[in-house]
């Protein structure tokens, strides 16, 4: 299963978007999704997640108030809601889904499905 992003670009400081995360092959609410980044030279970095089913959320305190995830459960979609943009929020994002996701973990490795990366640049 690929996962589909889309939404990245480049905006200013103190901007906003959206990225798009479809999760092709699942129905309903049995999946649960965490974002992840990487910037140039440093380690990935898990920002957000929701869980299957009761879908809470999570985020990492880098992006805690900033930041929001949420779901469209019919268009099997999960998006990431970045505002108030940084510098270092410059990354590729990547989105990452597993079934039976009942609390939010950043532990890569338990994702087996992936999404190709969509790169976000903040520029001053």
């Amino acid at each position: 299963v690929q996962l589909v992003e889309s939404g990245g670009g480049s905006v200013q400081v103190g901007g906003s978007l959206r990225l798009s995360c479809v999760v092709p092959g699942f129905t309903g609410d049995d999946y649960g999704v965490a974002w992840f980044r990487q910037a140039p030279g440093k380690e990935r970095e898990g920002v957000s997640c929701i869980t299957s089913l009761e879908g809470v959320e999570d985020y990492s305190n880098s992006v805690k108030g900033r930041f929001t995830t949420s779901r469209d459960i019919d268009k099997n979609t999960v998006y990431l809601h970045m505002s108030s943009l940084k510098p270092e929020d410059t990354a590729f994002y990547y989105c990452a889904a597993m079934t039976e996701y009942s609390a939010c973990s950043f532990e890569a490795t338990g994702f087996p499905y992936w999404g190709q990366g969509t790169l976000v640049t903040i520029s001053s």
